[in-house]
């Protein structure tokens, strides 16, 4: 008698800076979920020996490689902040790999369920890949705090870095489920913990 394999539905996770997404996936992992952070991915991709970073090298020459054969990230950043038309080269080149990359982990989920996070989930597009979407979501103003504590940048670099998320109207436009993330850690531990258990009882993600 052969057992039947049930395949994990995938949950969508996002949030914008600040918010404490990267905090409830980690705990979505400690509760035995699988999940593939979207950021990870994208670093995967253009590692040394990955046909990415040499079509990069040969679009942008040898000076966008460090000594070791890594990408150099901030030579890359100042590249496509100079001509956005190389953004849009850049993207039409890594977003299929990505994906590609993404799918091929949730693939292999062996949790009920798996997520998928990543802070461009709505942008990217990369919702269609889920089935349902749970967005942390914390007022404009805890973002701003949150994000100046955490990193030591600027309020102005923080504001265009929110100019260049999805806006919070949008998120939450998508979403199923929205967290409040407006509180403590122990709070957030416990509403990760409701709606795992709750995910635990869908199927394909709905009711």
């Amino acid at each position: 008698m052969t057992t039947s394999v049930v395949t994990p539905w995938i949950l969508g996770l996002t949030g914008g800076i600040g918010s404490g997404k990267s905090a409830a996936a980690q705990h979505f992992i400690d509760l035995g979920v699988d999940l593939i952070d979207a950021d990870h991915a994208a670093r995967w991709v253009v590692e040394p020996g990955r046909a990415a970073l040499a079509s990069i090298a040969e679009h942008f020459g040898a000076e966008i490689l460090l000594p070791d054969g890594q990408l150099n990230r901030a030579a890359l950043r100042k590249r496509i902040f100079e001509a956005p038309q190389q953004r849009l080269w850049l993207e039409a080149l890594l977003h299929p790999l990505i994906a590609e990359e993404i799918r091929s982990h949730l693939a292999r989920a062996r949790s009920p369920y798996a997520i998928l996070v990543s802070p461009l989930l709505i942008e990217s597009g990369q919702y269609s890949m889920t089935q349902r979407i749970l967005v942390i979501d914390v007022p404009q103003s805890l973002q701003i705090q949150r994000t100046l504590q955490r990193d030591g940048i600027s309020e102005e670099q923080v504001q265009a870095i929110l100019k260049a998320q999805s806006s919070r109207e949008d998120r939450l436009n998508h979403a199923d489920d929205v967290l409040v993330n407006d509180q403590d850690l122990a709070w957030l531990h416990s509403e990760v913990e409701r709606l795992h258990h709750f995910y635990l009882t869908l199927r394909g993600g709905r009711s």
